[in-house]
């Protein structure tokens, strides 16, 4: 079962209240991933895993009123703020997170509400979104890295924030501000490689087995990112294997490149890809959004250095106005890797 494509926010929220409280067994609620990376999976939750993700997510926060929806209900995040909502016995309100809307949005009147960063960063820069926010109980925030400095100015605001971690294959972020949720195991391969176990586990991956036999592996899903455990308990993610690029014979971890150079003061968003170059076989670029003055690239190569190898470094810096995003919010790799990565 899945959300109809042409399906109103309603009509789905309509259609996930009748899935989670039939009678007798279910089957597996379809979610696509974003497919920022590569081609959208087809992602298979029992209900079962669906409610042990919400009460977890209730036991943590310490939150159980209801929900507001400002992600697209077709993803996973937007399906977990509906279940959230229904289990805590009312209806999401249905709200747009743009500041645009003004003072036509609705308050948020006590309850939760789960954005991407991009939608943080916009309400907090406009006139009336850190107003409405404090309306609420609390910001789930995922669906990326959160920009350095952002939760700082959330909290100076009067607004909660909690960042999460997860995936489509956890029914969305089981990992709170670095720390798994009540019944989540985080573990790390040889690699570095972050392994997520749980009661909130997918099912597999609709029509594909042999994805579903390589992925989960003795009750652990092998996500596709890079970690480390700091203290021997806080998850600190450092990007996606896939990110990781051969320079020099160096490997460079694109998220934490990307990581740094968002610390930058003059850099609103950045990300980094590879290139092919003749001398280093591959080069590090930046795609970068100034949020002043554009930074130049002895500058950012300084910048890196100050913290990581300076063999890190980029090698190229890309001025952006915007990064390229999926209807989910999230950014579209793929489109930057086509765009630059050549």
């Amino acid at each position: 079962m899945n959300l109809p494509g042409p399906a109103t926010t309603s009509a789905a929220v309509d259609r996930v209240k009748g899935w989670l409280f039939a009678p007798g067994s279910v089957p597996d609620w379809v979610v696509e991933t974003s497919g920022s990376t590569g081609a959208p999976k087809r992602v298979r939750l029992s209900r079962e895993a669906v409610r042990a993700s919400v009460t977890a997510t209730r036991e943590r926060l310490g939150h159980d009123g209801g929900w507001a929806l400002a992600l697209p209900p077709a993803y996973v995040a937007g399906l977990m703020v509906i279940a959230r909502s229904l289990l805590a016995g009312t209806d999401p309100l249905i709200v747009s997170a743009s500041p645009e809307v003004g003072v036509d949005r609705p308050s948020l009147d006590g309850r939760a509400i789960s954005l991407v960063p991009t939608q943080l960063l916009r309400l907090l820069d406009s006139a009336g979104g850190p107003a409405w926010l404090r309306t609420g109980a609390l910001v789930l925030l995922g669906g990326g890295p959160v920009p350095p400095g952002m939760r700082e100015r959330a909290a100076a605001a009067g607004v909660r924030v909690v960042a999460t971690y997860g995936a489509s294959e956890t029914c969305g972020g089981c990992v709170y501000d670095g720390l798994p949720l009540d019944g989540v195991e985080v573990s790390l391969e040889s690699d570095g490689r972050v392994c997520l176990a749980g009661p909130m586990l997918f099912s597999g991956y609709d029509g594909d087995p042999e994805l579903t036999a390589t992925t989960l592996v003795d009750g652990r899903f092998r996500t596709s990112d890079l970690g480390e455990l700091d203290g021997g308990s806080r998850l600190r993610v450092l990007g996606r294997i896939d990110e990781v690029i051969v320079s020099g014979g160096v490997n460079v971890p694109g998220g934490a490149v990307a990581a740094r150079l968002r610390e930058h003061p003059a850099v609103a968003e950045a990300e980094v890809v590879g290139a092919p170059d003749e001398e280093w076989g591959r080069r590090v670029v930046a795609c970068v959004v100034p949020s002043a003055s554009a930074p130049g690239l002895d500058e950012l190569r300084d910048w890196v250095g100050e913290r990581l190898p300076r063999a890190w470094a980029p090698r190229e810096v890309v001025v952006l106005e915007a990064l390229p995003r999926l209807a989910s919010g999230k950014v579209d790799r793929q489109a930057l890797e086509a765009a630059w990565g050549r």
